[in-house]
């Protein structure tokens, strides 16, 4: 098996788990699906363009992954959902799972915290070009 060609397959499993974690994100409430779909399309455009592809023109999920790769847009809607599922998880962690030792529910909130602020400060909308160009 030469380098690239294991390169390529390396990518392509990477894809792939990305798109499984998307579908199981479809099933689950608290699980985003975007996010992970997004992932995908960055694994894939390393070596699945059809992948890529088909990603990119899914009807339903297309349009936000493209204002992600195209402007780094995510859309008021889409962040509000994924803030309140995040909050929502993290409040089953903490009721419903005594099990889990409270450091870890610490530093899993430190990580939702993390992420969520870092959401919730992407643009929402494309940029628009005033005509002040150089």
């Amino acid at each position: 098996m030469t380098r690239e060609l294991l390169i390529r397959l390396l990518w392509r499993t990477l894809a792939l788990f990305f798109v499984l974690l998307g579908l199981v994100g479809i099933a689950l409430p608290v699980m985003p699906t975007v996010p992970f779909l997004i992932a995908a399309l960055w694994a894939a455009s390393k070596g699945w363009p059809r992948l890529e592809a088909w990603l990119i023109n899914h009807p339903k999920y297309g349009p936000d992954i493209r204002a992600w790769r195209d402007n780094r847009v995510i859309k008021r809607r889409s962040k509000v959902i994924a803030l309140i599922m995040m909050a929502t998880g993290y409040l089953v962690l903490w009721l419903l799972v005594p099990q889990v030792p409270v450091w870890l529910k610490g530093l899993v909130g430190v990580v939702l915290l993390t992420v969520g602020y870092w959401l919730a400060t992407r643009p929402e909308f494309v940029p628009e070009n005033n005509g002040n160009s150089l």
